[in-house]
């Protein structure tokens, strides 16, 4: 083994030691990892996607919209079902976004008081 080797393997170590403590330190708590901030606004709209999609097939009847539609059908439903799960909970009335499920149901909702409102055209 040569010296570049022996330098090699060194730090191949210490980068091994490092993960391990930022391991550890993220599993106490002690470390917040820096968000992508464009990471959480796709995952925004992926879940709003999923959400509106299902909210769409859920409820019967024909709805005419696009891709973008479905979208913000399901981050609005997000927040209606952040609001819902905050008024359930002990805690304060808060419209914050809720997790699939809750973007769910209130995608549900949403599309069914769309509906009630007068959002589509009736022939």
């Amino acid at each position: 083994m040569h010296p570049g080797q022996k330098m090699h393997a060194a730090r191949g170590t210490a980068n091994v030691v490092g993960r391990r403590r930022a391991l550890t330190q993220r599993i106490r708590g002690g470390y917040a990892p820096r968000e992508d901030p464009h990471m959480g606004i796709i995952g925004f709209i992926i879940v709003g996607l999923i959400a509106g999609f299902i909210a769409r097939a859920v409820v019967p009847g024909k709805d005419h919209m696009g891709v973008i539609a479905t979208i913000i059908l399901g981050i609005v439903g997000s927040f209606i079902g952040g609001f819902l799960g905050s008024l359930i909970q002990d805690g304060p009335a808060d419209l914050t976004a809720s997790g699939i499920i809750g973007s769910i149901i209130g995608a549900i909702i949403a599309l069914l008081v769309w509906r009630q409102v007068g959002g589509r055209s009736r022939v």
